[in-house]
């Protein structure tokens, strides 16, 4: 296993010693330092960049032809970290403590050492692995926002007023579909100088108000949580999947929401999100699909097709059908077989 040893604060001095270990250049611009790794180690690349008050963020974009640890051992108070994988596995554990822990993709963490304790970073050999790491200095953070921390979570208030590390933290979930999306988004952006800057840094802050958002979402008991996280979308497909397939006998939404293992709010607020409807909505749009395709590709009669698509109704299905096509399914068929 291969290892690196970052012996200093802030984030351009992090880079430089990376780049200095590997023996390889990094570069400036407008406040952002980048090094690309070189071929001899692996490929990908680790930038840095430090805004006011304390905020910073490093991306990692490594594929490492040897197990990589990183270590920042650092003889002063190291920054609270917030990681977030979007792609691999990243492994952390505290300097003073043998326990790993694993951060998988779309996984999060919240992690804080205790006085001058640092942090390991582990990367698997031929893996890529893609992370988000938001740090904060406590101490010139809280100057720039005690007005506003003393409205969080006590204790998230706790973590963040916390300046002389008299103690460790560490919290781990599965990231939120907004913070997803400001991940994308982040990954997706091309401009550089001032207005690369001007945009991480306003990226950083909202990805920190989601995570607060997220952190009291995930105290709330199972049944009443609302915020989708990333890992959950894959279930709500299987869900829109389910009732494409079931067309004639959709389960109720409860069983839709068991199938999916995931609370009804969840359910519906993943439905919102991915496909702009409720779930009842989706249902409906997905039988009058189906009801038009039968009506111009079989020879059915308006008895089977309400059959087929799993209504009792007949008046009830003209009614929809109707309201959506503004025209009787009957009136539909004449125009369109042209009989």
């Amino acid at each position: 296993m291969n290892s690196i040893q970052v012996n200093s604060l802030p984030l351009k001095d992090v880079i430089r010693d990376i780049a200095t270990i590997l023996d390889i250049p990094y570069t400036e611009n407008c406040g952002e330092y980048l090094l690309e790794l070189p071929a001899s180690v692996g490929k990908g690349s680790i930038r840095g960049i430090n805004f006011e008050g304390g905020l910073g963020l490093v991306q990692y974009d490594c594929l490492f032809k040897e197990d990589m640890e990183i270590h920042f051992i650092v003889n002063n108070i190291h920054p609270l970290k917030f990681l977030y994988t979007v792609s691999g596995t990243l492994e952390h554990r505290f300097e003073n403590e043998e326990d790993l822990h694993e951060i998988n993709q779309y996984q999060n963490a919240i992690v804080a050492s205790s006085k001058h304790n640092g942090h390991v970073l582990f990367f698997k050999a031929n893996q890529r692995v893609k992370v988000n790491s938001l740090e904060i200095e406590r101490e010139k953070f809280q100057a720039k926002m005690e007005c506003d921390i003393n409205s969080l979570d006590e204790d998230l208030l706790q973590l963040f007023k916390d300046i002389k590390a008299s103690g460790s933290f560490y919290y781990n979930g599965n990231y939120s579909l907004n913070i997803a999306g400001i991940l994308d988004e982040m990954s997706e952006f091309t401009s550089e100088n001032f207005m690369r800057k001007l945009f991480l840094e306003g990226m950083a802050y909202q990805i920190l108000t989601h995570q607060i958002l997220q952190y009291q979402d995930d105290r709330m008991d199972e049944l009443s949580r609302l915020l989708l996280r990333s890992s959950e979308v894959k279930q709500i497909h299987l869900v829109a999947n389910l009732i494409e397939n079931n067309i004639s006998q959709i389960p109720t939404v409860e069983n839709l929401a068991r199938e999916a293992g995931l609370n009804i709010n969840k359910l519906q607020e993943g439905f919102k999100k991915l496909y702009g409807d409720t779930v009842n909505n989706y249902v409906q749009k997905k039988r009058l699909d189906t009801a038009y395709n039968l009506l111009t590709k079989t020879d059915l009669t308006i008895s089977e097709i309400v059959n087929a698509i799993g209504l009792s109704s007949k008046s009830y299905f003209s009614k929809i059908f109707k309201e959506k096509y503004d025209i009787s399914p009957s009136e539909f068929r004449k125009k369109y077989s042209g009989k």
